[in-house]
């Protein structure tokens, strides 16, 4: 998968430890709308995935987060690669944060079931929402959000907004 870019913070001491924790994200379509996670602790929008388990493939990885952060059924042949981004910043206890994000394209069926939220998840008040990427980018674009641990996520996902916004054409 090609990657888009790198997110480096560099606000960390290179002796530290490194935490690498790879993930999936979706961009989940659904006409001009695409499915994200608004993070009320942080007030802004974050794209739906999480971290790949041992033994599971990207895509399994991918339905299996996008369906336990907002209760939406991926619709399997829909699902193209996007592109990743590597994430590094210091984590809250003095480690370094390692994050290759692989980005897919994919549709969701009508139908979905129940979010499946982690203890943290419901506690930063995970919601899922279907907004167009112009809303998504003007409420993570506003100052105060994404403080603190937050900010590297929607560092992240503020760049990826602006390119699917160049690609709208293209890919919804």
């Amino acid at each position: 998968m090609e990657r888009l870019f790198v997110v480096d913070q560099k606000n960390y001491d290179e002796a530290w430890p490194r935490f690498v924790r790879p993930s999936v994200r979706g961009i989940v379509r659904r006409g001009d709308r695409i499915a994200m996670i608004y993070n009320h602790k942080y007030r802004g929008y974050i794209f739906p995935g999480g971290g790949i388990e041992p033994g599971e493939s990207l895509e399994q990885a991918l339905v299996r987060e996008v369906g336990e952060e907002t209760g939406l059924r991926i619709i399997p042949e829909s699902v193209q690669e996007y592109g990743s981004v590597l994430s590094v910043f210091k984590r809250f206890n003095d480690e370094i944060f390692v994050q290759e994000n692989y980005f897919y394209l994919c549709e969701a069926y009508e139908t979905g079931g129940e979010q499946k939220l982690d203890a943290y998840e419901a506690e930063e008040g995970f919601v899922p929402e279907f907004v167009t990427l112009q809303e998504a980018l003007r409420v993570n674009s506003a100052p105060g959000h994404g403080e603190a641990d937050g900010s590297a996520w929607f560092e992240r996902d503020i760049r990826v907004l602006k390119r699917l916004m160049e690609e709208n054409s293209r890919v919804l």
